[in-house]
């Protein structure tokens, strides 16, 4: 599946979420096209700024509670890295990307970052 570079900007906030999450678990239930159909509607937020919709929010919500284990946190980071590698974004789109979750209501304990290392969640 190809994804278009504000699809790609959009994934980064779901880096931190991926890994904010801290249950254990076995095997990832997770699919990357689980992971895009949850954020494609943040792709206007980030692209143009002003108020996320409440699908958008909907969505990086729905995805928070669905990443409950290790390996579907690690699955998630590890979809939204190859989704978003070897694309330039601006500061700007990325600032708006990392105060999503904020605007979204859910609360991440680091910034986003498109070095994460997945291998970290746990």
């Amino acid at each position: 599946m190809a994804f278009s570079g504000v699809q790609k900007v959009v994934f980064l906030v779901m880096l931190s979420m991926a890994a904010a999450l801290s249950f254990g678990g076995a095997e990832a239930a997770l699919t990357c096209g689980q992971v895009v159909n949850k954020l494609t509607p943040c792709a206007s937020y980030i692209q143009n700024g002003g108020t996320p919709a409440a699908n958008c929010c909907g969505g990086i919500s729905a995805l928070y509670g669905m990443a409950q284990t290790t390996p579907d946190r690690q699955s998630v980071c590890n979809c939204l890295k190859q989704a978003i590698a070897g694309i330039p974004y601006t500061g700007a789109k990325a600032g708006l990307a990392a105060g999503l979750p904020g605007k979204c209501g859910v609360n991440i304990p680091y910034k986003i970052n498109p070095s994460t290392d997945c291998k970290r969640f746990t």
